[in-house]
């Protein structure tokens, strides 16, 4: 494993908190490594949006207001639920059954904790979904989101039964395109990154009446 995945693992388990600075002298000792890695590992969590770098203060872990995640969550539900649908009319059954493939593997590998091929996987399931769908509009509308650092966090806020109901929201939305249903597409999609909200965010506070 490398720094930055040391590094990457160290932020997404909790050990450096959102607003923690990250020295480099200090990161080097703990890790047993020279600064110039831990440099480099640093600008490369900078670019996957997990650290933020200021001139003369050094790097920190970034933070995000529960609003902005709320945000998040809501614009991909909606930007993937019309993608879900998209694609359930449009794939043909080559491109359905490439899907499931991706959404069994993407199980496989969670089942054997494999973090990191988990997340790789489901950012080519989500891709692959919108690609589907056949709009331009939407695969650059919802590139930034799938590859956000909040889908790491999501992940590593998962407990096993989240992790079980995510995949396993993977293969019926697979199931749903290859029956070429739009509707039992877009409802599991909407139902899946609202599941994943809620285990990164908790139980939603009730709306202030007005």
């Amino acid at each position: 494993m490398s720094i930055v995945d040391d590094l990457r693992n160290l932020i997404l388990d909790g050990h450096y908190t959102p607003g923690d600075r990250l020295g480099e002298v200090e990161l080097a000792e703990s890790l047993g490594v020279s600064r110039t890695p831990v440099r480099e590992a640093l600008r490369r969590l900078q670019s996957e949006g997990l650290v933020e770098i200021v001139a003369n203060r050094g790097a920190r872990v970034v933070e995000y207001p529960a609003e902005d995640l709320e945000t998040v969550f809501e614009l991909r539900a909606r930007i993937e639920g019309l993608a879900a649908r998209q694609a359930a009319a449009t794939a043909s059954a080559e491109e359905a059954e490439r899907l499931h493939e991706v959404a069994v593997a993407v199980k496989e590998h969670a089942e054997r904790d494999e973090l990191d091929l988990v997340y790789r996987l489901n950012a080519e399931f989500h891709q692959g979904l919108v690609r589907l769908g056949g709009s331009t509009v939407l695969a650059q509308s919802i590139s930034s989101l799938i590859h956000s650092p909040v889908l790491l966090r999501t992940y590593s806020s998962f407990d096993a039964e989240a992790m079980r109901r995510s995949v396993n929201h993977h293969i019926e939305v697979a199931a749903a395109v290859r029956a070429g249903d739009p509707d039992w597409a877009e409802a599991v999609m909407r139902a899946h990154l609202f599941s994943a909200r809620a285990s990164l965010l908790g139980p939603r506070k009730p709306r202030k009446q007005t």
